[in-house]
């Protein structure tokens, strides 16, 4: 199985420990595949608002397709003003 690096960023990387974290997923994974991983690891993920996943700086659509090697991140809500 895989291993991948997601990047984590300010309040997921509070939540997550560590501005990244080494997650292992089935070949053939999807982004809300690794959502439902990320929430099942560290639950405080699924009490943010919302947060996106970016695949190779990109932002990805929950049907994206991971592949070995892609640049993953969590980018939690921002808010400014």
């Amino acid at each position: 199985m895989p291993q991948h690096r997601i990047l984590t960023f300010a309040a997921a990387a509070d939540i997550c420990g560590g501005a990244s974290v080494q997650l292992d997923l089935p070949e053939g994974s999807t982004v809300a595949d690794l959502r439902r991983h990320l929430i099942e690891r560290h639950p405080g993920l699924g009490e943010l608002s919302d947060f996106a996943i970016a695949r190779n700086q990109v932002f990805a659509g929950p049907r994206d397709a991971i592949g070995v090697g892609d640049e993953l991140a969590v980018i939690p809500p921002v808010s400014g003003g």
